[in-house]
């Protein structure tokens, strides 16, 4: 079948729309999740969840199941959610605190940093040193917990260098948790990307966002050439109070990090138009900022504005269906009902996030009709698509080819 995509890959026409296998045929999400959610760093939590030793939580990636633990030493680690006696799943909860990893089958007992520490008659043979809880790759970026499942991690450090002093002014190990939503959404994970990146579609389907958030092309998209006067002018005065803001995006279209404005007179994504929380979280106090947007393909894209934050992931489930996972951080000692109401905190991108789950799923229904041909992009409001679709079909396209080559 990888030949078959790499058919489809090699006669495709730039600019336009994928054909139909791959938003619905399940052996190309198969081969995605292979070549892509299995090989790549993800985003997974906010550091701010574990906020103690023998705190956890667990992620799934496709089959892989994964715990991510706070250790005794305070540093973040993963693991494979499989017991080396006879595979079972070690943590049961979605997230809880613990001192020692214990498989709820025969309680072969592992330390938070992953070490087997007991099990019962084994024999006088068996060494324990050889049966620890099988790691992941696991990195910590100003806060922002990335995993990776492959055996070799790709490089990270281009991508950590990069993004590192414009997340360090947001302080997000000084946040917590406000609130979080997950929702299942009726499509293929690539069009839940390629709706995240346009606002084309915005004035027509999101009018509480479309109250904060412009719908100008130069801030959603990546249009090559000199950087428009009035969003230069944005990022010089930010950058000159110490607050890293320029345009920047990988070579590949991987990630891109910026700083942009919001509409004149909005200071947050608030139905009001002012900030939805105080204190502020982190050092940005200028509350005409707007908000640091920074997407990394292919599980996530988020916001950072002086007041709060907001991290979404995205994570496939089935050639049709995709879970979408927004948390609010918010100062860890902002205190609800007080410094902040969870509804005005929220509204806005709940509302955003269920609009866009129409969207994708209306956009899935009728790719699934076999008259369905591709479309072309707007040059002027979809290169943040064009540059997603190319992203995905060159990783994919030279990821095949190696593996090809490697079988041969």
């Amino acid at each position: 079948m990888s030949y078959q995509i790499s058919d489809l890959l090699a006669r495709r026409r730039t600019g336009y729309a994928l054909e139909r296998p791959f938003y619905t045929d399940p052996e190309i999400f198969r081969v995605d999740m292979e070549t892509l959610f299995y090989r790549d760093w993800l985003f997974a939590i906010p550091a701010c969840e574990l906020t103690k030793p023998g705190s956890y939580v667990t992620h799934q990636v496709g089959s892989y199941g994964v715990v991510i633990v706070r250790g005794a030493d305070g540093v973040i680690r993963a693991f494979h959610n499989s017991c080396r006696h006879r595979g079972s799943v070690i943590c049961n909860k979605a997230k809880g605190v613990s001192p020692k990893l214990v498989c709820p089958y025969h309680q072969w007992t592992y330390d938070l940093d992953g070490k087997l520490l007991w099990a019962r008659d084994m024999g006088p043979d068996f060494d324990p040193s050889q049966h620890g809880l099988k790691p992941v790759h696991c990195r910590d970026l100003e806060g922002l917990i990335y995993i990776c499942l492959a055996d070799e991690a790709p490089d990270f450090e281009a991508f950590a260098s990069l993004a590192q002093p414009y997340l360090a002014v947001h302080d997000l190990r000084d946040a917590k948790v406000a609130h979080e939503t997950s929702i299942i959404e009726d499509g293929n994970w690539k069009l839940v990307w390629e709706n995240n990146r346009e606002c084309y579609h915005c004035g027509g389907n999101h009018p509480g966002l479309c109250r904060s958030y412009t719908d100008d092309p130069t801030v959603t998209g990546i249009e090559e050439g000199e950087t428009p006067a009035h969003l230069q002018a944005h990022f010089e005065r930010l950058e000159a109070q110490g607050y890293p803001s320029q345009f920047r995006m990988a070579e590949d279209m991987q990630y891109r990090l910026a700083r942009m404005p919001l509409l004149p007179g909005a200071k947050s994504f608030t139905m009001d138009l002012k900030p939805a929380v105080t204190p502020f979280l982190g050092r940005v106090k200028d509350d005409t900022a707007g908000t640091l947007l920074k997407y990394h393909y292919p599980t996530t894209w988020n916001h950072f504005l002086p007041d709060h934050s907001i991290v979404f992931s995205v994570t496939p489930l089935t050639a049709t269906t995709t879970r979408v996972t927004t948390k609010w951080l918010v100062h860890k000692d902002a205190v609800e009902g007080v410094d902040y109401d969870i509804q005005r905190l929220t509204e806005v991108w709940i509302a955003t996030n269920d609009e866009d789950r129409q969207v994708v799923e209306d956009n899935q229904r009728g790719i699934n009709s076999p008259v369905y041909q591709p479309g072309p992009y707007s040059p002027i409001h979809e290169t943040g698509v064009m540059g997603f679709v190319d992203w995905y079909c060159n990783t994919m396209s030279r990821r095949l080819a190696t593996t090809r080559m490697a079988a041969e």
